[in-house]
Order: structure tokens, then C-alpha cells, then sequence
């Protein structure tokens, strides 16, 4: 999704970023680990394969996704963004008529603040009106955090070992949501870092 080609949202301790190119060689470094597989049912992909992955994730009319970055080493300016990335987050719009998202995370530690801004973004930015997350059974830690964020549990698949919890954005929720977020500051990307070594976004 081009939508957020050149959006950086800046929180206390996290920076969302739009997912390059250039993020690709970390990220599948991550990503052959088989803890973080089981936990987010991923299958292992070839370097070239990731790099397909983004270039899907850009240009799909139904996916919206943020690199996590620290944003405490980021704001150093001494390191590009590979240096500090923590996690992704992710917006899968289900139906577009109808836009119900599936946000997914993996926030090594900044898991909640990516979550709640990617959240918000999909709220005020693209319309979304209910949220449906997919967890795997196992991964107790997510689960507990979207509870803690209001979302309930409506299925367990035994076969896939899944969890489905959903919120619907009433105006309640809708306003609590702004409130957690309301100290995050929306961006330009390419105007926000640049330095010696920063990374481009692609066209």
C-alpha cells in the first residue's frame, strides 16, 4: 500500500516506518529464526522471495505495513534505520467494501506502543472500523496484550492452533485509541532522516 510510502509516526518509544528495500537483508536475517516463525506461522523465505514480500507489501491495495524502530537510537542520528529496527507491524484489509484489519506484530519489547500506532493510523487514515487479530495459541504474550487492548476472543481453531480476537471501532473505542495515541507525531520520512547513511524510500 502506497498510502504510507512517505509517513513516519514517531512515538515515545517506538518510530514506524514504511517498509524498503533496504530493511529487507535485516529483516530475513530475523526471520530465519525458528522461534519467530512458530510464533508469527510464518514460512522461511529465500533472500529474493523476502524481497518479493515487499514489493507486494508496497504496492497491495490490501496490505499496510511499518518497520518498528527504536526510536531513542534513531533520533541519535548515527545509525541508519537497519541499526535500529525492532519489529514490524502490519494492516491486512480483509474486505475493502467492509475494511476489517488483521494488525500483526513482532515488537521485541515495543510490541503494544507499534500496535496501538498502527492502529490509530488504520483508524483516522484508512477508515478502519474493526480490527480481527490471528494468534498462534502458543504465543500467550500477544494474546494477553490484545485483551489488554480491548479486543475479544471470538474463535480458537484447534487445527491451526489459532486464536481470533476482534475489536469493533465504536466511537469509545475510537476515542481511547486517539487518547493512547495522542502523543504520536506524523512525518514526512524522507524529510525526518536522511543523514549519512539513512535509507530512501523506494518509488
Amino acid at each position: 500500500m502506497r498510502i504510507n510510502q512517505n509517513t513516519a509516526l514517531r512515538g515515545d518509544k517506538v518510530t514506524l516506518v514504511p517498509y524498503s528495500s533496504a530493511h529487507v537483508p535485516r529483516y530475513h536475517e530475523w526471520m530465519q529464526s525458528e522461534e519467530l516463525q512458530r510464533l508469527t506461522a510464518s514460512e522461511p523465505l529465500s533472500l529474493e522471495q523476502e524481497y518479493e514480500m515487499q514489493r507486494s507489501w508496497r504496492d497491495d491495495a490490501d496490505k499496510c505495513t511499518f518497520i518498528v524502530l527504536d526510536t531513542e537510537r534513531w533520533s541519535e542520528q548515527a545509525c541508519g534505520d537497519e541499526d535500529c529496527m525492532v519489529g514490524d507491524v502490519n494492516i491486512f484489509l480483509t474486505d475493502p467494501e467492509d475494511p476489517t484489519l488483521e494488525p500483526s506484530y513482532r515488537g521485541r519489547g515495543f510490541g503494544k506502543e507499534a500496535t496501538l500506532m498502527m492502529m490509530s493510523y488504520g483508524v483516522t487514515e484508512l477508515g478502519i472500523t474493526k480490527f480481527e487479530a490471528k494468534i498462534g495459541q502458543e504465543n500467550e504474550a500477544s494474546i494477553c496484550m490484545f485483551k489488554k487492548l480491548n479486543f475479544k476472543e471470538v474463535s480458537v481453531n484447534s487445527v491451526f492452533q489459532e486464536v481470533t480476537l476482534r475489536l469493533d471501532v465504536t466511537d469509545q473505542e475510537r476515542q481511547w485509541l486517539l487518547e493512547q495515541t495522542k502523543h504520536v507525531k506524523k512525518k514526512s520520512y524522507t524529510e525526518e532522516k536522511l543523514p549519512a547513511g539513512g535509507l530512501e524510500t523506494d518509488r
